[in-house]
């Protein structure tokens, strides 16, 4: 372990965030083991060491909370007077997706209790852990969303209020927004009646490559550009669910890892928004991808699930708290995730055929 500057453990490692951050803390030196039902979809997993498991099973997140050291990894028995506590966990794992999963009504029972059990295995077996070993110093990230935010201040796409004390009354419009809201409770429960150390994010709608772009689970800018890449070079119609107006801000992927590492280095705790203040319309996001596609794209208005009519990030507290502030244009953004998104499609046009 001397070569390694911390040791991690990434919840979620299969999933889009958790990919980018093992590769992130990698970068950094530290020496990390990533959890998983599934390992990445899109490239090959940095960590030093995945384990497949369900996170539901509150034995399985006890086991995959204990650090070995080098007298052994996950699938290895040690005393247990060798056995270590992690320098910082990641907890990205939850049931989720976008719009076409979240806000259907049909997912909401999965969503809450998935989510919720994984936080709740997490937070107790750290807690237990750190009672039976006399120790109190891991770290504990939690990826909370924005769509815990009160759908009352959201009725106004061009005037969203998604400042931090603005979450009461709480009045989330999905049971989503709802888990999220209670998830990010306990984390801060845990760390008034046990001390443990928790920071924990509001994230806006974070995008980028490696990330889900089909099936259903695909958030609005990976299901646009797809649409976007399957037309023909001459261009032609996409369906945009509702009339476009709804607005939204989207944070590119290297940014988020970013304001999430100085959150995690920091002695603020949260909650905070990490996100973008480009607010966009759903139609002007179209627009954008048919720009950097080089296409001409008209737009065919269906109904589908909505979500709120507007969410804007509000960066007021991190630029305060942690000096950080959004870089990337969301047209540089959606440029990187429309080349990524055309590549997938090409390499799955030639593997059918």
């Amino acid at each position: 372990m001397s070569q390694y500057v911390k040791k991690a453990l990434v919840l979620g490692a299969g999933g889009f965030i958790g990919s980018h951050m093992i590769k992130r803390l990698r970068s950094e030196g530290y020496w990390v083991r990533g959890v998983d039902l599934k390992r990445p979809e899109y490239s090959p997993t940095e960590a030093n060491e995945f384990v497949q498991g369900d996170l539901r099973d509150v034995d399985f997140v006890r086991r995959v909370l204990e650090y070995k050291g080098d007298r052994g990894n996950f699938y290895h028995s040690v005393p247990y007077r060798y056995i270590q506590t992690f320098d910082e966990i990641y907890q990205f794992a939850a049931d989720m997706g976008g719009a076409g999963f979240v806000f259907t009504g049909e997912n909401d029972a999965d969503i809450m209790h998935n989510s919720v059990t994984i936080n709740l295995n997490v937070l107790e077996m750290q807690h237990q852990m750190n009672e039976k070993l006399g120790v109190n110093k891991t770290k504990i990230f939690y990826s909370g969303s924005a769509c815990m935010y009160p759908e009352h201040n959201q009725l106004d796409p061009d005037n969203p209020d998604c400042r931090e004390e603005s979450a009461y009354p709480a009045n989330p419009d999905s049971e989503y927004g709802w888990e999220k809201l209670f998830s990010e409770r306990l984390y801060f429960a845990y760390h008034r009646n046990h001390g443990i150390p928790v920071r924990v994010s509001r994230y806006h709608n974070i995008f980028g490559p490696e990330g889900t772009w089909e099936g259903g689970r695909e958030k609005a800018p990976a299901a646009i550009c797809r649409k976007v890449a399957h037309l023909p070079e001459e261009g032609g119609t996409i369906q945009v669910w509702g009339d476009g107006l709804q607005t939204r801000s989207f944070l590119y992927i290297d940014e988020c890892i970013e304001a999430t590492r100085r959150l995690m280095d920091s002695d603020f705790m949260g909650p905070v928004n990490i996100g973008s203040e480009e607010m966009v319309t759903i139609n002007q996001l179209v627009e954008t991808a048919a720009k950097v596609a080089g296409k001409f794209v008209d737009k065919e208005h269906i109904d589908g699930p909505l979500g709120v009519r507007g969410r804007n990030s509000n960066n007021d507290l991190i630029r305060e708290k942690l000096g950080w502030d959004y870089s990337m244009t969301l047209e540089e953004g959606i440029a990187k995730t429309y080349k990524w998104i055309n590549e997938q499609i090409l390499k799955k046009v030639y593997t059918e055929n």
